[in-house]
């Protein structure tokens, strides 16, 4: 089975990253002289997916003009959020509407996605559709934080995850998810953490291990010890 759409949440503010973010959408900032978006897009292609749809509001014009002067041998359209952010659940939904897909790749990217992901998400891509799953989240162990400061979001046990005392595992910013899930919300502002706390309480939030180190762009301290790295 394949998936044939990733999605991409770009619409963010960046509050975390300002000054940086004041003029520059989070996703545009850069990393060894790449933006953290392409990083995230040439992931996507090589995972073998044909099409990217992106959400925007903050700044939303200079990511439309970065990806029409890239010119990506993928196709790439642009959603905008609207007059109001629609946070992640609501971008999501209002990205799902523009596709007739059932699954969807899910990325943030402001994880720094290169190649080392790409047998990862395959096989996290092999283990959604075996087990006829609607929702698959890409976790790693806490201790595989750049940013040490980065708390858990949940404990995985048997590819369940759960919350609880334990939160040794963190959401690194992927995830795939069928479109079913959204079918009694609306294109209003909400938190995909409303579906996760959703499937949480009915012990069918999935999860899937990654054992890279994860690097996130936190915060502007993060921002800087990135850039020294």
């Amino acid at each position: 089975m394949k998936i044939n759409t990733a999605l991409i949440l770009c619409a963010g503010l960046g509050k975390r990253l300002n000054p940086l973010t004041l003029g520059t959408p989070k996703p545009l900032l850069k990393l060894n002289n790449i933006t953290i978006l392409e990083s995230c897009i040439n992931t996507i292609i090589k995972l073998g997916v044909k099409r990217i749809i992106m959400n925007t509001f903050h700044l939303g014009d200079q990511i439309f003009d970065f990806v029409n002067k890239k010119n990506f041998k993928i196709d790439i359209d642009i959603v905008e959020d609207g007059s109001k952010i629609l946070d992640t659940g609501g971008g999501i939904l209002n990205m799902i509407k523009h596709s007739k897909d059932e699954n969807f790749f899910v990325f943030n990217p402001d994880t720094l996605w290169n190649e080392i992901y790409i047998e990862e998400i395959d096989k996290m891509k092999k283990f959604y559709f075996e087990n006829q799953l609607n929702n698959l989240l890409l976790v790693a162990n806490k201790k595989l934080s750049f940013d040490n400061n980065l708390t858990g979001d949940f404990e995985l046990k048997n590819s369940l995850l759960k919350k609880n005392d334990n939160k040794n595992f963190i959401y690194i910013g992927c995830q795939i998810l069928n479109k079913d899930l959204f079918k009694n919300y609306e294109i209003i502002n909400f938190s995909i953490s409303e579906i996760w706390d959703r499937l949480l309480e009915k012990n069918i939030l999935n999860g899937f291990e990654s054992i890279n180190k994860f690097y996130h762009l936190t915060n502007l301290e993060t921002f800087k010890k990135l850039k020294d790295l």
